[in-house]
């Protein structure tokens, strides 16, 4: 039986399929493609790294830390390498570039390969004065093979174009480009003096098997206390995980929001398509049929139609799988191939399969209560009016299924419930909203209206409206959608820079006090103004409260910090306090006065020290309190450059590190680090790109060993990345409207169903095809703009509560967008729904009528 009344119904069937399909398509490609890259992950993990251990240093290796890769060195081969980052000049077209600079020695990387062009090049650029330089730099500054490029004091030979380099993806080059050269000539250069920023980095390939990751773990203590930070092959893998399951999380968002539009489509057709299906069950039941036989038959037609919807998803699902490693290349530290991941195959089939029969139970359970009085008496309502107990068993699968599969997505149940929580509250206001419309265009209807404007407003609360059905399909896809476009816009405006009016849009660091004043003259040369001019002293944390570090350590944890590392998702146990603000390098200046981008909040601003009397610092609030748990008054020491000082905590302040200038966690008042070794950084702004050019070759060229950010440069860079992460965005947020848009055409043309009788009669009765049209088209302008209104209302709350809580950034919406979705959808569902009307209108009355008899 259910297969012969569904070669009636294939058309109306096939809608509710089409409502599954990109859902679990999404699904299959977004966990095949997941399998894929962390089975490339654990295959490459050896080459991403290069060597079997690391160790590196923010600073020049202290003796104890020579001692023991002494020791390690006598049973494992070792390659050395200096990095930093440093201005580079291009003679041919005389351009600078700040790039991170990498003076290599050995044979690194022992796994995997550095690919470059010409292929030799990545070990023979160590023979000579010869650099590799990455392609994309390269092509900037329209350089070949052959070319020279200046680091510091000496002038390379370009060997080899730069293509990959083990843990290297398109965005970290962008960010940094780098460039080789050898260990032996980092002297030569000159960048490798006191105060240079360098990390320190010694690889390691041992000849025999050892456990590194337990050697690692048993001088923890030591390494510590040494300051060498430590990477595995294990390491890498955690780190690379922890990144890719965050970029994972998000495309099972993309694909989790498809599926619950699809959920959204299955319940509104299959809602509709039971009620047209309550003759022919009527019928039934007068042959003798029973309630759960009936609702049997068409579960029997839901289930093998899900099946079959789940499968097409899931084939789709595969070919979509083929394009996501080119669209995320750039975002990918591995290569990435294509096999095809039977798991997530079958989990998209059987998801789609559970969520057809699950969102289509709930209309079906009122085939059992259908009268056979139905078949006899068309105005016959029989059936209890009680709830159907086992609605309420439905409602709680659905409801445990969303919180589940949130779980599953987001890893907490907390956020889990808050996002089934917030979906059952859209789904309540905009049931409420439909309730409340043809509530109040019953009590309050404009009798004195024109007769089309009233025919469309009865039409909303008739017997057999659609009200209800669009309002909350139409009404949670809008919601949905643009909820996914408020997320991508905050986040992307979040990391935005500015390049206008008198900001500065270059930085120049790495200033020796000798050199400071020339460069400022050599600013103003170019007439260029000296925004910010701030000298910056390195230190380090010794002292809090009376605490070393050990001491510290020992001390139990504030509940305030275990609450704050939960709400972080930081689930790790620790005992005692974390020690890293003692291993950090502090970088803070002295000033008589606040700049516009802090506010004190507390304490009392000490511009300058009393000789001979306490030294009151200022720090950022937020730091002092949460990190460093001090208040005002309490005593710090600090290690300057081997001395010790202490100081007093004399007040907080609010810093906006957006701001496109120099901020601090600390600032000294004048009058203490005049004398300390220190170095500046210099702000000013150029007008065009010709003087920019002009003096950055002049600052490459007489001062080799300063830095230099040219801001402009770094807009364009960002520019690039967030086109590129726009692009990732929108391409996943594809899968979520075109579902939408499918739930929105399935949703109107089957409530056409539900108006053929009303638009026969209106013809019968001398109503010309152009009032029937406008009738309809009126009634679907209705709908669609108190629907997608309605759907917009609930987006900007979610957008809210994400983007305050979640993403913790000012959410300010555009108003543009908002009324461009609400016309767009309004005008979608009048054109599909007088697409619908077509075939009505087409015929006269009476064959209709016959069709329908």
């Amino acid at each position: 039986m259910a297969r012969r009344d569904s070669r009636r119904s294939l058309g109306k069937l096939m809608l509710f399929t089409s409502s599954i399909v990109i859902g679990v398509g999404a699904l299959v490609a977004i966990n095949g493609f997941d399998d894929n890259l962390r089975e490339d992950v654990e295959r490459q993990a050896q080459s991403l790294l290069g060597a079997d251990l690391v160790l590196q240093s923010g600073q020049a290796f202290s003796d104890s830390a020579l001692n023991l890769m002494d020791s390690l060195s006598q049973y494992a081969e070792v390659s050395r390498e200096r990095n930093f980052a440093s201005m580079v000049y291009f003679p041919k077209s005389g351009g600078t570039r700040l790039v991170q600079v990498r003076a290599l020695e050995g044979d690194f990387p022992f796994y995997g390969k550095i690919l470059t062009t010409p292929r030799p090049a990545a070990t023979e650029f160590q023979e000579g004065r010869q650099a590799l330089v990455d392609s994309t730099l390269m092509l900037q500054f329209d350089a070949k093979v052959g070319d020279s490029i200046k680091v510091g004091n000496v002038m390379f030979e370009i060997s080899g174009a730069l293509i990959r380099a083990p843990g290297q993806n398109g965005i970290t080059a962008s960010v940094a480009a780098p460039v080789y050269i050898p260990l032996s000539l980092l002297a030569e250069t000159g960048l490798d003096q006191k105060g240079s920023r360098i990390n320190y980095v010694e690889y390691f390939r041992f000849s025999s098997p050892v456990e590194v990751d337990e050697w690692v773990e048993k001088e923890r203590a030591n390494l510590k206390v040494m300051r060498l930070r430590t990477e595995t092959v294990e390491s890498r893998k955690r780190s690379i995980g922890n990144a890719l399951s965050r970029l994972t999380d998000f495309l099972n968002l993309v694909g989790f929001v498809a599926l619950l539009l699809g959920c959204v489509g299955v319940a509104s057709a299959v809602y509709v398509y039971v009620r047209e299906k309550r003759e022919t069950v009527a019928v039934l039941r007068c042959l003798g049929a029973s309630g759960r036989q009936a609702s049997l038959i068409f579960l029997i037609q839901i289930g093998i139609m899900g099946l079959i919807g789940s499968g097409l998803g899931a084939v789709l699902g595969v070919f979509i799988q083929t394009a996501l490693p080119a669209v995320l290349a750039d975002f990918l530290p591995v290569q990435t191939n294509f096999h095809l991941s039977v798991p997530a195959l079958l989990k998209g089939i059987l998801m789609g399969s559970v969520i057809a029969l699950l969102f289509a139970m709930a209309p079906l359970l009122a085939i059992r209560k259908i009268s056979p009085l139905s078949a006899i008496r068309a105005s016959y309502e029989g059936g209890s009016q009680q709830r159907d107990p086992l609605l309420w068993l439905v409602y709680g699968l659905i409801t445990a299924f969303i919180l589940g599969f949130s779980y599953l997505q987001m890893g907490g149940w907390g956020q889990a419930a808050i996002f089934t929580a917030g979906l059952g509250l859209a789904f309540l206001i905009l049931v409420g909203t439909a309730k409340l419309i043809m509530w109040a265009v019953r009590r309050f209807f404009p009798s004195g209206w024109s007769y089309l404007w009233r025919q469309a407003l009865a039409n909303l609360y008739r017997p057999n409206n659609q009200t209800l059905t669009l309002m909350v399909s139409i009404g949670l896809g809008t919601a949905l959608i643009t909820t996914l476009y408020f997320v991508q816009g905050f986040l992307l405006n979040e990391v935005e820079l500015a390049d206008k009016g008198n900001m500065p849009n270059m930085v120049l660091f790495d200033i020796t006090t000798e050199q400071k004043d020339k460069v400022s003259d050599l600013a103003r040369s170019y007439e260029m103004p000296i925004i910010q001019e701030v000298p910056i002293v390195t230190m380090r944390l010794s002292n809090i409260k009376g605490y070393s570090q050990q001491e510290w350590r020992e001390l139990p944890e504030p509940d305030s910090l275990k609450e704050r590392r939960g709400r972080r998702g930081r689930g790790r146990r620790r005992e005692g306090r974390s020690t890293w603000m003692f291993r950090r390098e502090y970088r803070a200046t002295f000033r008589d006065h606040l700049i516009d981008s802090e506010t004190l909040t507390s304490g009392e601003w000490h511009g300058t020290a009393e000789p001979g009397g306490p030294i009151y610092i200022s720090i950022e609030e937020e730091f002092a309190k949460e990190d460093l748990q001090v208040d005002i008054g309490d005593e710090l020491i600090f290690n300057i450059q081997g001395v010790q000082v202490p100081v007093l905590v004399g007040s907080f302040r609010v810093v906006d590190f957006q701001r496109m200038q120099t901020n601090f966690m600390v600032v000294f008042p004048a009058g203490v680090l005049e004398e300390a070794p220190q170095f500046h950084v210099l702000m000013t702004r150029v007008e065009d790109e010709t003087t920019s050019a002009a003096f950055q070759r002049s600052v490459a060229q007489t001062y080799p060993t300063i830095s230099l950010i040219d801001l402009g440069l770094v807009l364009t860079t960002l520019e690039d990345i967030l086109n590129k992460v726009s692009f990732v965005i929108r391409f996943m947020a594809l899968f979520s409207i075109l579902t939408g848009l499918i739930v929105l055409a399935g949703s109107v043309i089957i409530s056409r169903f539900q108006r053929i009788q009303e638009s026969i009669l209106l013809r019968t009765l001398g109503a010309s095809r152009r009032q029937v049209l406008s009738i309809n088209a009126l009634e679907y302008f209705l709908l669609g703009l108190l629907a997608s209104m309605t759907g917009v209302i609930l987006s900007l709350g979610s957008s809210w509560g994400l983007a305050v809580y979640s993403f913790e950034v000012v959410f300010v919406p555009n108003v543009v967008p908002m009324l461009v979705v609400v016309a767009l959808i309004t005008s979608l569902t009048i054109l599909i729904g007088l697409l619908n009307s077509r075939g009505v209108l087409s015929k006269p009355p009476l064959e209709v009528l016959r069709k329908e008899a």
